[in-house]
């Protein structure tokens, strides 16, 4: 590890060091969070968790089980191909193949500060193929023929995920055959010239849950050289270089100095988790919050950008994907399937309003993981309306409780655990017009609540 990034030159005293160690804690954890997960899936090739090395694409021809327990509420819905890219040296040009139409894709691009900087995919772009150019920092080149746009990055490191749609088990060979077609290739490769001279090595400081939370600092010091910094970042970086943070000066701390900084981290936290506990506008028992997504939508306001990432690092931005969750029924009290039964019933024409698709998954309310049942059914979801029961008056009911309702709603139920209850629905591509979801908390949609039924 580097070592503790204090300066001891000009200390601003035990409240400035405070403020400055709280306000540098809350802008961050983001960034630290990143490098958290990059170092996991990128850089130690010993580790379980280890995906691909930096520029290549890693393909997951499969979608999460209850035997899956890495990642807390795992999206059961798109299989994920996984792309970090270093664009130290030059940009990295992304292909995607044509997608038939009806199978909805996005390519979510995300650099080092968490900011959702570029999408391609169905929303953003349409179903054709295509190649789109990422640029790093400080990258002024023209764009290049046969490339349809540039996404720009705030970081010379940034992450792509790719979601491909799966409609059914039996739809995954469609779904790997889309995914061999996605490609990624330096600037230098695409135009078929020489590469540019490699960057540097870096000794990557090791990264574990332990080893963040004891050294928060010195990692958020390190990631920092990767990120240029931004016109509204000038104050926080002000603030920081005081205690050390971002200087490239590391130097030695007193214990006082410890104290100091681990005080102002724990205040840090203690608002960002406050902010995750009141995020969202409640909605008949469920909660939906936006997430801005862009640099210029979070406009400098890091403590909404750490709070998303402490709900869900990596959160599509809202227009992309939106995330009503729950772990209450429509009067307020805690959802337990040990010895309740419960239903949710959209009406007539009030299915969620997407362009693509949603659903509703069930997770585990001790743990947040996937439930292991006897029909292995994880969520409902578009795909399956056809098979699905309606009612007399057009509405649909998903049945909700950890017994086999019997072989009449069976196609209904959506299985539980023997316990508390959380739920996520997601409308992938959300509709703008009305009824919508949007603007989150003004749109004329909303969740039908979860009502008790025994």
């Amino acid at each position: 590890m580097p070592r503790p990034a204090l300066a001891q030159a000009s200390r601003p005293g035990l409240i400035g060091s405070f403020e400055a160690a709280e306000a540098a804690f809350v802008f961050g954890l983001p960034i630290v969070m990143n490098y958290a997960v990059m170092y996991e899936f990128a850089i130690d090739r010993a580790g379980s968790q280890f995906k691909a090395p930096f520029n290549a694409i890693y393909n997951e021809a499969n979608v999460a089980t209850w035997r899956d327990t890495a990642v807390v509420t795992p999206n059961s819905d798109t299989p994920y191909s996984i792309l970090w890219l270093d664009l130290r040296a030059e940009p990295m040009v992304i292909s995607v193949p044509e997608v038939p139409a009806g199978r909805y894709f996005s390519v979510q691009v995300c650099d080092g500060n968490t900011y959702n900087v570029g999408y391609i995919g169905s929303r953003a772009t349409g179903q054709g193929a295509g190649s789109w150019l990422v640029a790093g920092p400080g990258w002024q080149g023209a764009t290049p023929t046969g490339v349809k746009g540039v996404i720009r990055s705030t970081t010379h490191l940034a992450l792509t995920l790719f979601r491909t749609q799966l409609f059914n088990p039996a739809d995954m060979p469609n779904v790997a055959a889309i995914q061999r077609g996605y490609s990624a290739q330096p600037l230098s490769a695409f135009l078929r010239q020489p590469a540019p001279p490699a960057p540097p090595a870096i000794r990557w400081p090791r990264a574990t849950a332990e080893l963040v939370k004891h050294h928060f600092f010195d990692y958020l010091d390190f990631a920092l050289q990767f990120s240029a910094p931004q016109p509204e970042e000038a104050a926080i970086r002000a603030q920081m270089a005081r205690i050390g943070i971002g200087t490239g000066s590391p130097m030695p701390m007193s214990l006082a100095d410890r104290l100091e900084l681990l005080a102002g981290a724990f205040e840090g936290e203690r608002k960002v988790e406050a902010g995750v506990a009141a995020a969202g506008i409640a909605m008949n028992g469920w909660r939906v919050t936006n997430v801005p997504g862009t640099q210029q939508a979070y406009n400098g306001d890091w403590m909404l950008r750490a709070v998303v990432a402490k709900a869900g690092v990596y959160a599509n931005t809202t227009e992309e994907a939106t995330y009503p969750f729950t772990r209450e029924d429509a009067t307020g009290a805690t959802l337990d399937c040990s010895t309740n039964r419960y239903t949710l019933t959209f009406a007539a024409g009030r299915l969620p309003p997407v362009n693509a698709f949603w659903s509703v998954t069930m997770y585990d309310g001790r743990t947040q993981l996937l439930i292991q049942n006897p029909i292995d059914r994880y969520l409902i979801n578009t795909p399956m309306l056809d098979q699905m029961r309606r009612n007399a008056d057009g509405s649909l009911t998903i049945h909700i409780q950890k017994d086999d309702p019997g072989e009449a709603l069976r196609a209904n139920w959506l299985p539980a655990p023997n316990g508390p209850v959380y739920m996520v629905m997601r409308l992938y591509w959300p509709k703008t017009e009305a009824p919508s979801l949007l603007p989150v908390g003004r749109g004329a949609w909303q969740p039908p609540g979860i009502v008790k039924v025994g």
